[in-house]
């Protein structure tokens, strides 16, 4: 991180009986700070080891807020190891397995592993902090989902987001509509959804999308603004995530829902659609973590 200064070199990795290699963790004791870092192989996408990671680190995580009563961490940051990528999305190797194996099961299991992750990070684990999104580089697919589904989501300028599954036919199942839509509403939620375009981040918080713009590099400087803001009107800012939760609600049922439309619809594609859908595998193997 740029900011060495600034952050608090004491570590804490998940225990030696979950090792983590796909997330990389620290914590930042004097802000209460988990820095969460993903380094998804062999592809930066939510491979099932990194979408297995996750759940590890959320259990363990609110196990810590349960053993010192809520206490340990004031803030998750979920960001990325991979330098210009956040995170491509879902595994589509994968997608394209289950699909031509007409295994609807597998989809839908994936599905569930993804909510469950999503769920968890909306409703700040359940417990009395606040999750943000850092977002420094390309977040397209479910890694646009992952980011609007944390509390805060700050990108650095020049990033690329946007949902491009309308590309091979499909639709972001995993959240997108419901986040966006509560967001920005339904019709431009559906606009950025249909468009399957990437966006900058610029554009994106014209839209009201992106809730910090920062200046390239300065993504983590922007974090400890707000946290340093957030400690100083510590009430104004409790009330107003309770508030949001209440205005903005999203059952962990309507994700549901949305996923078994998603495991319909892949089952549904043509031949030329999977023929896409392999281009853009292509794409993610050219991006592997290095």
């Amino acid at each position: 991180m740029s900011n060495v200064a600034l952050i608090d070199q004491s570590t804490h990795f998940i225990p030696s009986e979950v090792p983590a290699k796909q997330l990389k963790i620290h914590f930042d004791s004097k802000y209460k700070i988990s820095w969460c870092m993903m380094r998804g192989e062999p592809r930066p996408c939510f491979t099932p080891k990194l979408l297995s990671e996750f759940h590890s680190y959320i259990r363990l995580t609110k196990e810590e807020m349960l053993e010192s009563k809520g206490e340990k961490y004031d803030y998750i940051v979920i960001g990325s190891d991979v330098d210009g990528v956040f995170n491509l999305g879902g595994d589509l190797n994968l997608f394209k397995n289950y699909i031509e194996k007409r295994d609807p099961d597998g989809l839908f299991n994936y599905a569930i592993k993804c909510i469950d992750i999503l769920h968890e990070n909306m409703n700040h684990l359940g417990c009395e902090l606040t999750t943000i999104a850092l977002v420094q580089g390309d977040a397209l697919g479910g890694g646009f989902e992952a980011a609007l589904a944390s509390n805060l989501l700050i990108a650095e300028k020049g990033v690329k987001m946007g949902l491009p599954e309308v590309l091979f036919n499909l639709f972001p199942g995993m959240g997108a509509y419901s986040l966006l839509s509560r967001k920005v509403g339904t019709s431009l939620a559906e606009k950025i959804i249909l468009s399957g375009q990437l966006y900058n981040s610029e554009e994106l918080y014209e839209m009201g999308v992106v809730d910090i713009l920062a200046e390239k590099g300065e993504g983590e400087m922007e974090v400890y603004k707000y946290t340093k803001a957030a400690s100083r009107y510590s009430n104004s800012y409790s009330a107003i995530r309770k508030v949001r939760d209440i205005c903005n609600k999203i059952s962990y049922d309507e994700l549901i829902d949305v996923a078994k439309i998603w495991v319909d619809a892949a089952l549904r594609l043509s031949s030329k659609d999977l023929r896409m859908m392999q281009r853009l595998v292509n794409r993610q193997n050219v991006k592997k973590s290095v």
